[in-house]
């Protein structure tokens, strides 16, 4: 895209009921392509990411990564006067985000069935850890908890002990499919002028993209090993000790690529047979 073309969501805004990482990083994306992102924070020390660290010269690492681009803006939505300025913003959004406890949307009537009939042309995302049925319906989440329930740290980690992933993976994963469920919702609103519903969950996000050990435990018969470095059905796929003492890292996916690494790389083409 050059750099005098407008951004593909310029002249939008959404408006974000927001906190911590799930409903900011989805948000990070729409002002990334050039929507007008307004962050809803509470009165009271706002989004608790900001308190989580000071690494970015004073800021939290987790909250400048997930809030670039945005507005903020201040507002106690459990004084009427609050609500009332939150509804003066949405009757110019085109959609509108939020990720507070389960419950609390509702209890204002933020959710996105009650905002898509005030404001039918508007986007409403609610993100939540376990969606909107269920037994967990109720239960608050987080990013371990989702990881472990999803299954990501059976795979995930040494023989001996699962380990999480470094970065939250269920948040991220919600995310991004908040973020494109925004784009498909936006794209049928040009064809039917009217917005709609997008209801997101940690746990079902995370859990699509446990798509490959699902079908290998189903259809194999046995659930994958978790390897650290390596991988369960793939070699070589892992860092190899040299005799320097260094390590080396070999990714190898099939066999056309170990037989030009052994040729080319291992001069060794007997290992290629």
């Amino acid at each position: 895209m050059a750099a005098t073309e407008p951004l593909p969501l310029a002249g939008l805004t959404v408006v974000a009921v927001e906190q911590a990482v799930s409903a900011p990083f989805a948000t990070r994306q729409l002002a990334d392509l050039g929507a007008r992102v307004i962050k809803v924070e509470r009165p009271d020390g706002g989004d608790f990411a900001r308190a989580y660290d000071t690494a970015a010269r004073g800021l939290a690492s987790h909250f400048v990564w997930a809030n670039r681009g945005k507005e903020s803006l201040a507002l106690d939505l459990k004084d009427p006067r609050g609500l009332e300025v939150l509804h003066a913003l949405l009757d110019g959004a085109d959609v509108f985000v939020q990720n507070l406890a389960q419950g609390a949307a509702a209890r204002l009537g933020l959710d996105a069935a009650a905002l898509c009939a005030r404001y039918p042309r508007l986007v409403a995302v609610d993100i939540s850890g376990y969606g909107e049925g269920g037994p967990y319906a109720h239960k608050r989440a987080y990013d371990m908890l989702v990881q472990c329930e999803a299954g990501l740290v059976s795979v995930t980690g040494t023989p001996e002990r699962p380990v999480k992933a470094g970065i939250p993976a269920a948040d991220i994963a919600a995310a991004m499919y908040a973020f494109s469920g925004v784009l498909a919702a936006l794209l049928r609103r040009g064809t039917t002028g009217r917005g709609g519903p997008v209801e997101i969950s940690m746990l079902e996000s995370l859990a699509e993209w446990m798509g490959h050990p699902l079908h290998h435990t189903m259809h194999g018969g046995e659930q994958p090993v978790r390897t650290g470095l390596a991988h369960a059905v793939i070699a070589p796929y892992d860092a190899y000790a040299t005799a320097d003492g260094d390590r080396v890292l070999l990714s190898v996916q099939n066999d056309r690529e170990w037989r030009r690494l052994a040729r080319e790389v291992l001069e060794r083409p007997e290992l290629a047979e």
